[in-house]
């Protein structure tokens, strides 16, 4: 028997090589937007993690004709009122930019004290089914935002976040030591328990 093909609705690569590396799950391939060469474009004008996710996949999943994952993820800043939000990915003017948003929210915060710079990152992943069946599944990290860029890894916020207990950005840990404490981390792996359950349901 073959694998069972499912999308991934995105076309950012470094989120491609960390959730591939979390959903390594036998009998399951994954596939991105780079696999196929037909093009499908998404407004992600939803204004909940949530509805922007399951948006992506039920996309996704008809464009395709496979199941699909989505996932919608941001940092949301307490002092800032919980933004950027859901425009986390658009908070800097195009051409959108990890350094380009870090040193905007560094802009932003700059008279915040120390003591207010928490911060926490949300990711919610949506699997779109057939016959328009829908799962969600969440994750979240809290923690703090610093003064200035620290460490290449990673991509969008992660120079600035230092996860609570850690003193190293996202930005500094090997992908390995992030995927297990990161808000996409915890939520991709409820997502591999899913859809590992689903598997050995057939």
């Amino acid at each position: 028997m073959g694998k069972i093909k499912i999308v991934l609705a995105t076309s950012n690569q470094g989120k491609v090589r960390e959730i591939k590396k979390i959903l390594d799950i036998k009998g399951i391939k994954i596939l991105s937007l780079a696999d196929f060469s037909e093009r499908i474009r998404i407004t992600e004008n939803g204004r909940t993690f949530k509805e922007n996710a399951v948006k992506k996949a039920r996309a996704a999943q008809k464009k395709f004709g496979l199941a699909a994952i989505a996932d919608d993820s941001g940092l949301c800043v307490d002092a800032l009122h919980k933004k950027p939000g859901v425009r986390s990915a658009r908070f800097a003017r195009p051409p959108v930019t990890s350094e380009k948003l870090c040193k905007k929210l560094l802009r932003v915060m700059k008279d915040i004290p120390d003591k207010k710079r928490t911060a926490f990152f949300v990711c919610a992943v949506a699997v779109a089914g057939p016959g328009g069946r829908i799962k969600i599944i969440e994750g979240k990290v809290k923690g703090t935002i610093i003064r200035q860029l620290k460490g290449t890894r990673g991509f969008g916020y992660d120079s600035v976040f230092v996860p609570r207990g850690y003193e190293k950005t996202f930005a500094r840990m090997p992908i390995a030591q992030k995927n297990k404490i990161s808000h996409r981390g915890i939520a991709f792996r409820r997502t591999r328990e899913y859809l590992s359950s689903i598997l050995r349901e057939k």
